[in-house]
């Protein structure tokens, strides 16, 4: 189930994402690759992937060491929802 990250998470991710974007982007200029489309692509896919690598392991930590505990799906909000949404719709026309 999809939940919103934590404070932390979003820090230390984005703290991750330049750090990595730093180190790949010499890496590649010490490999020779030349500016452009494919470089600056390469760099953002392999910070992304660092950047999303400690997300799952800053949620990790955080369930193992009990701060949060992992989202449950409830079948109940579904039920409610469209009960909410379709009332006004579905209703009986007033002859």
């Amino acid at each position: 189930m999809l939940t919103l990250p934590s404070l932390w998470n979003l820090i230390i991710s984005t703290l991750v994402f330049i750090i990595a974007d730093k180190y790949v982007r010499i890496y590649l200029e010490s490999r020779g690759l030349a500016k452009g489309i494919l470089r600056g692509t390469l760099v953002f896919a392999v910070a992304y992937l660092f950047s999303w690598g400690s997300e799952e392991l800053i949620d990790w930590t955080e369930n193992k060491i009990g701060i949060t505990k992992p989202a449950t799906a409830n079948p109940d909000y579904l039920k409610q929802l469209l009960d909410v949404i379709a009332a006004p719709i579905i209703t009986e026309p007033k002859e």
